[in-house]
């Protein structure tokens, strides 16, 4: 990300700052300041460059809770200068790196709504993305989480389709969509155990339906076959074990459906391997 440029002077006078404000720190307990007395109330008097310049050495030495507290001081002291604003963005992405993701969000979004236009908005949507993508949980538990970083990571990829944010956005949107993908599987395999099949089939079928393109689908296909099975519905069986072996021929999921139903099995006539959802909406 860029950073407003000093000038010889400013050089100057940073360099005379910073050892104050670099032998001010003290051990931090979480809470309170980061920072002795002495330096906060150095912080009144310290050019808004110089507080810019420690809070980036902070973060260079990974001490982000000063960081923070550095970057904070320029808004808090200078609001109306020019490195008020990128300020605000090096504090939340200070606080993103210290695993602060609430407090990342909050000014994220504060910078968003207050800088629409502004050189480093991508990033700023980015970051907010990734605040939430890191808090994305495994496949047992609650997926709300997920569902809201895959929602920004796609405002990301459609906001700057070309930039190198898009990009990586989109990779983490395959993540995130396999991972609701898995929370699907993990209840549909907890109703078939206990005999819901009902239940089974309509999350094994979501997961065929809505995440194609994740991992998941040959196991969906596969249970959806035993599903069927069990409620003797032998032909609708037949079908989605034929899609599977058409799909994906050499899985072990296909061996499996195939050893429960032999030679009643065979891929399904008139589609292309690999076009499972041509395939699949000619069963359903």
């Amino acid at each position: 990300m860029r950073t407003p440029r000093l000038t010889r002077t400013s050089r100057l006078s940073l360099l005379l700052a910073l050892p104050l404000m670099a032998g001010a720190c003290s051990q931090w307990n979480g809470k309170e300041s980061s920072l002795r007395p002495e330096a906060q109330a150095a912080m009144a008097s310290q050019s808004p460059e110089a507080l810019y310049a420690a809070g980036l050495d902070a973060l260079r030495q990974e001490r982000y809770q000063q960081a923070v507290e550095f970057f904070d001081g320029v808004e808090r002291e200078h609001p109306y200068s020019t490195w008020a604003t990128s300020a605000r963005l090096m504090s939340a992405y200070s606080d993103y790196m210290r695993n602060r993701y609430t407090e990342a969000i909050g000014a994220l979004d504060r910078f968003i709504q207050l800088h629409p236009a502004h050189r480093d908005i991508a990033y700023a949507y980015y970051l907010r993305a990734l605040s939430y993508y890191e808090q994305i949980v495994d496949a047992q538990r609650d997926q709300r989480g997920t569902e809201i970083a895959l929602a920004q990571l796609q405002e990301v990829a459609n906001r700057f389709p070309e930039s190198a944010y898009a990009r990586d956005a989109r990779l983490k949107i395959d993540l995130a969509r396999d991972h609701l993908a898995g929370q699907e599987m993990n209840i549909g395999r907890f109703y078939e155990r206990r005999g819901l099949y009902s239940a089974a089939i309509g999350r094994f079928k979501r997961v065929v339906e809505d995440y194609q393109t994740t991992n998941h689908v040959p196991e969906a296909l596969h249970r959806l076959t035993e599903c069927y099975l069990a409620l003797g519905l032998v032909d609708e069986a037949r079908q989605t074990a034929s899609v599977l072996g058409h799909n994906y021929p050499g899985s072990a999921w296909y061996q499996d459906s195939y050893a429960m139903l032999g030679k009643g099995v065979k891929p399904a006539d008139g589609s292309s391997p690999g076009l499972l959802s041509r395939a699949w909406n000619t069963i359903f």
